[in-house]
């Protein structure tokens, strides 16, 4: 009699034990489709991440142009000035334009 009290003991033990291993695997699967869906969202916020510093850049690139012709338009006017600040205002104007076509290439490599 007590080898079938053992049996029994064993039978209620064993199915006691069987569904806690069923629920990690649940929680496993809910935290890979959050952990996708973080990293999903990221990538999101990446990308428009860089499609506004593109935008910046871009509009960067534009005033730089129009400050460039404008000054340079005033140093053809002025020829040669006792003043040369439209002149330094061109070349500064030039390597901002410069550095921000830089930075709309680095940006387009980055999204393409």
């Amino acid at each position: 009699m007590t080898d079938t009290d053992t049996d029994t003991t064993d039978t209620h033990a064993s199915s006691a034990t069987e569904p806690a291993p069923a629920e990690p695997v649940e929680s496993t699967e809910s935290t890979g489709d959050r952990d996708a869906d973080r990293e999903s969202t990221a990538r999101n916020l990446r990308r428009y991440l860089n499609y506004a510093v593109l935008a910046g850049l871009v509009l960067l690139g534009v005033v730089a142009a129009l400050q460039f012709y404008l000054a340079a338009g005033a140093t053809i006017n002025r020829w040669v000035a006792a003043e040369y600040r439209s002149l330094f205002r061109a070349a500064f104007n030039l390597a901002v334009l410069l550095l921000a076509a830089l930075g709309v290439s680095v940006q387009l490599r980055r999204l393409v």
